[in-house]
């Protein structure tokens, strides 16, 4: 269940993101409060990961999957710049992810 928590928690840290945006600096009600609550939801199920998983690989994969997720959902639903240099960055990012993973098993 650990990995399933900290999957969890890696996709509210994109909401979180992705919401701290459109809040333009704390201005926005809605978009500040669905900030401070899907916060307060991905670091509590990173601790309840953490209570099993290596802090080293559940930060990692915690901060990696909101790192990608956020620029995909930056490009895509914000239409941000996407750049070549900015997908590789990605992709070492996810493959980051894999790898420590991989190394915790």
């Amino acid at each position: 269940m650990a990995w399933f928590y900290l999957f969890i928690a890696g996709l509210l840290e994109i909401v979180w993101a992705f919401s701290m945006k459109k809040s333009v600096g704390f201005t926005l009600l809605l978009p500040s409060v669905v900030t401070i609550v899907t916060m307060i939801a991905s670091f509590s199920l990173l601790a309840v990961a953490m209570k099993a998983l290596p802090l080293g690989t559940a930060y990692t994969i915690w901060t990696g999957i909101g790192a990608a997720g956020a620029f995909v959902a930056g490009v895509v639903l914000l239409g941000e710049t996407f750049s070549l240099t900015r997908a590789v960055a990605a992709v070492l990012i996810i493959s980051g992810i894999v790898l420590m993973k991989l190394a915790g098993e």
